[in-house]
């Protein structure tokens, strides 16, 4: 809490802000906090939040639940915060939270790539008996006839928009998932192809379309704003190697690369900086860049997959020095957390949301799509390849 308090990472300062005002501080006197029996959290703080208005006390509130929920094992429902007087300063629960935080709605379906290379999807439902995965394709123009042949695809949060690009690996095109139509033109063409063609693509909360190039000798980072058809090549601050996968953070400001030098794939997580006033959303405005890169795997000789998931966290396929290839969750920070996924070798792809009740899907060199049930070993769902959820 008193991290929290004291305001963002100086990585993190330049891209985010804090709700609560300067000098804000726990009330004097403060040794502990904890839940009491209707998992209620009570916050003392000092004199600086006195005066604060409702809505900005209700972000501090939020600020503070989610950092509360994310780091801890809590099943923290409400958050109260209370003046210097310890008289009630505003209060938020966890419903009222994530309508405040504006957090990714949680997916309706997951996506993947089938063996006629039609983008299609699915829900698995980790409550349900039933063990019978039916993949119906995605609307609009990639079922169209004939469908559209994708190497790999994304979707964006709502569900209502996809990037997919073409099986050869070189155009990438966005669609809209609700209306019917002829497939568009290209948005961004390759310079190669498979293998060396465009990365799969991302969104990040704004809607934006984030792809790589993956050609050794043009190696590129893109961003397609929300709303328009305009590629813009993107700055990456001390690259140092080809990028082969992007992956946007739920939390719209950090991006994780998968960036090869040599034979060897290493991750990385940059900042994402935008221009003051917006999106940048037309080519004439200033360019978005990503700074600061750091290692996200450093205990990794070689990073061969990964995915955001829920509080933040990655999930990574990769080999320790030394080791075998496995699956692990990590923090945004490099440190590794909880054990490993059980027998996770031979995954090519990972695909985890950004909430704890839907289940992680992989694609297994052996056995194709797969998912992981609670507690339970890797389930087979069908012959296909590139698994995603939306984000």
């Amino acid at each position: 809490m008193q991290s929290l308090l004291a305001g963002p990472s100086k990585w993190l300062g330049p891209v985010v802000t804090s709700s609560f005002p300067t000098g804000t501080e726990l009330r004097e006197g403060t040794k502990s906090l904890a839940t009491d029996g209707q998992n209620t959290l009570r916050v003392p703080l000092n004199r600086k939040v006195d005066d604060v208005a409702q809505p900005q006390c209700q972000k501090m509130a939020t600020q503070m639940l989610f950092t509360v929920k994310d780091l801890t094992a809590s099943r923290l429902e409400r958050v109260e915060l209370l003046r210097s007087d310890r008289s009630l300063l505003c209060s938020v629960t966890d419903a009222g939270a994530s309508a405040i935080a504006h957090r990714v709605p949680s997916p309706d379906y997951q996506y993947y790539v089938d063996a006629e290379s039609r983008f299609v999807r699915m829900k698995l439902d980790v409550n349900s008996e039933d063990q019978q995965y039916r993949a119906e394709p995605v609307p609009g123009p990639l079922s169209g006839s004939p469908a559209f042949k994708t190497a790999t695809a994304a979707v964006s949060y709502d569900e209502k928009r996809a990037a997919a690009v073409s099986e050869d690996g070189r155009g990438m095109y966005l669609v809209n998932l609700t209306t019917a139509g002829p497939m568009p033109a290209p948005v961004l063409t390759a310079k190669g192809a498979k293998p060396n063609g465009l990365s799969t693509p991302s969104f990040d909360a704004a809607g934006d379309v984030w792809v790589a190039d993956q050609d050794p000798q043009a190696s590129a980072l893109y961003r397609v704003p929300a709303g328009t058809a305009v590629a813009q090549k993107v700055e990456v601050a001390g690259l140092d190697g080809r990028i082969t996968a992007v992956r946007a953070a739920p939390d719209g400001v950090r991006l994780a690369l998968l960036v090869q030098k040599g034979n060897l794939k290493s991750l990385y997580i940059g900042r994402i900086e935008r221009p003051e006033g917006g999106k940048s959303a037309v080519a004439a405005a200033p360019p978005v860049t990503v700074r600061e890169l750091r290692p996200a795997a450093p205990q990794m000789a070689d990073v061969t997959a990964l995915s955001w998931a829920p509080r933040g966290r990655l999930l990574v396929v990769g080999r320790e020095k030394g080791g075998v290839v496995q699956a692990r969750s990590m923090l945004a920070d490099g440190s590794m957390v909880a054990a490993s996924l059980p027998g996770a070798t031979g995954l090519i792809a990972v695909a985890a949301a950004d909430d704890d009740k839907k289940p992680v899907v992989a694609w297994s060199e052996d056995d194709g799509i797969v998912w992981l049930p609670p507690g339970a070993q890797w389930r087979t769902v069908a012959l296909g390849r590139a698994p995603v959820y939306p984000g």
